[in-house]
């Protein structure tokens, strides 16, 4: 019997231990500590975005003022916005997870140009700080998709806009870098006998999210700063007491942040591939269906930017071809789930807390595709445009999927990490507060939005249904955050007394699995064996060691 990532030699050191001192950690070019810091700063990012959707909850828990004026809570769900999307889902899994995991994943010492990897790290922080810049600065009340005419209104007493819209042109450069460093790397640092059709789908999803990174946001960083010069000059682009045109800023901001939905889906569609694969214990149901639809849901994401635009005016024959091709994207996603549900069918399956995840992504996920599909219809979105079914909708697909899947690849790697096991209990014990919380928080919105409550507004009429509907949606949200709360209590216990973790905890069969836990410096002291990433069948339990290794006649087979 061959332990998996056991044979090392005493003069190896792994990444958490190798040159101590905070100094090492910030010039480091070890895509793990990248990874690692990445992730700390997205984490600390949604602890305050958490913090500002908290205070929008609350104040929505009854109608009038409860804790803010209007004035601050324009500025509360534009700062919970703007936080969440540019700071933490966009760079959750592609920038933190991504960094730490791609490079192993394909037995590469690291990525294809550390440096630029690096620098794409502190391009990051330099953008956030330009927005808590615009915070401190005067405020924000744009709402965070910056929309004109508010955004260049210069009568404007918030002074925050010109550094917010600074930060998300600069954090669109980290995003490219990232995107670009990611294609090389996938491209160039295959080992051999790593086809295209051998690669981890997790490493597909991130693949088709690059090509979106480097292709959409560009027009993203052209777009704010327009944005800036209009606000700054009243060169009158998007103005329309100056002849522009704020529709053509719709246009502009769409086609990338459509597009962008996916650089936030995709990752976590990844995810989900690698947690069901691995922990049913049975190979993943049609792999290159499931790879080609990442590139499908890449290709489709630049051709429905208009259907957030129904009603702004277009021309109905757009508004019926949008309508067509939004229908359309949802088959490649449809591909994903059934093949998912497939690779379930008599897995062996282990409820654990990346599995409940993975589960409480497809769930989410589920109702969060079908319910855009009213919104693709045109006689219905007419109704549903602007209201609180689209925040719902919105929440679905973005935090209940994506950043549902991201906890659960953090609980996946977390062992790969850091050396370290959690509290399973707990783990579970968190999810349920999440899953039920989340639920509770969104499905009241879009009874409420079907019964006609707009978004982003302070106050609403005393109707029994918007009432009963925002009360829930508030206790669902003191829930759920007492779910996040509770699992960085035991994710930071486990850093300190939690048991130490086996190579392969999981019976994963991907190449991260055949290092050590943490990590050497230098990912692999020896080459791992390249095969096939879900056949487990050459893999078994070690019941002494709690972790899995290679059967005897079949660890050097690959």
């Amino acid at each position: 019997m061959t332990t998996l990532g056991a044979s090392r030699p005493a003069s190896t050191t792994n990444y958490l231990n190798h040159t101590r001192g905070v100094l090492s950690w910030l010039l480091t070019l070890d895509h793990k500590r990248i990874g690692l810091m990445y992730l700390v700063a997205v984490l600390t990012s949604f602890f305050f975005g958490g913090v500002f959707a908290l205070l929008v909850r609350t104040e929505l828990i009854a109608p009038g003022e409860t804790i803010m004026s209007q004035d601050w809570y324009n500025q509360a769900f534009t700062l919970h916005g703007a936080i969440m999307v540019f700071l933490v889902i966009i760079p959750s899994v592609p920038a933190a997870l991504g960094n730490f995991v791609l490079p192993i994943m394909l037995g590469a010492k690291d990525v294809a140009f550390p440096r630029l990897n690096l620098f794409s790290f502190y391009l990051w922080i330099i953008g956030a700080l330009c927005m808590l810049w615009g915070i401190l600065n005067g405020g924000i009340d744009t709402g965070w998709t910056f929309y004109t005419p508010y955004s260049v209104d210069p009568n404007s007493a918030m002074g925050g806009v010109i550094p917010a819209l600074m930060g998300v042109f600069i954090l669109g450069f980290s995003s490219i870098f990232t995107g670009m460093n990611f294609l090389v790397t996938i491209h160039r640092l295959r080992p051999p006998g790593m086809t295209w059709f051998r690669m981890p789908l997790f490493l597909w999803s991130i693949y088709a999210t690059a090509v979106i990174q480097v292709l959409a946001t560009p027009v993203l960083g052209i777009t704010v700063l327009l944005l800036i010069l209009e606000r700054a000059f009243g060169i009158g682009i998007f103005n329309p007491a100056l002849g522009g045109d704020p529709v053509l800023y719709q246009h502009f901001f769409w086609f990338y942040s459509h597009p962008a939905v996916y650089i936030m889906i995709l990752p976590g569609m990844g995810i989900v591939s690698e947690l069901i694969a691995v922990h049913s214990h049975r190979h993943i149901f049609g792999y290159k269906f499931i790879a080609f639809s990442s590139i499908a849901i890449a290709i489709f994401g630049f051709l429905v930017w208009g259907h957030h635009m129904f009603t702004s005016g277009q021309s109905p024959l757009m508004n019926a071809i949008f309508s067509a091709i939004t229908f359309s994207v949802s088959i490649p996603s449809a591909v994903k789930v059934f093949n998912w549900m497939a690779t379930l069918y008599k897995g062996s399956i282990s409820l654990n807390t990346p599995m409940l995840y993975a589960l409480a992504f497809i769930f989410i996920f589920a109702i969060g595709g079908l319910t855009g599909l009213p919104l693709a219809v045109l006689a219905t979105d007419i109704h549903l445009h602007d209201t609180y079914f689209v925040v719902a909708h919105f929440h679905y697909v973005m935090m209940g999927s994506a950043l549902i899947a991201m906890i659960g690849g953090l609980h996946h790697w977390w062992p790969k990490m850091t050396g370290r096991m959690y509290s399973e209990s707990l783990g579970r014990l968190a999810w349920l507060l999440v899953f039920v919380g989340f639920n509770g928080t969104f499905f009241p919105q879009f009874v409420m939005g079907s019964h006609g409550m707009p978004r982003r507004y302070w106050d609403y009429d005393a109707i029994p249904i918007f009432e009963w509907c925002h009360l829930l949606s508030t206790i669902g949200s003191y829930i759920m955050a007492l779910g996040f709360l509770l699992t960085l209590f035991y994710l930071l216990k486990s850093l300190v007394n939690g048991p130490k973790a086996p190579a392969n905890p999981w019976g994963g069969r991907s190449l991260e699995w055949q290092c050590s836990s943490p990590p050497p410096h230098n990912n692999f002291d020896e080459a791992p064996t390249v095969g096939d990433c879900y056949d487990f069948s050459v893999l078994e339990w070690d019941e002494r060691e709690q972790g899995y290794h290679w059967k005897d006649d079949a660890h050097t087979t690959g």
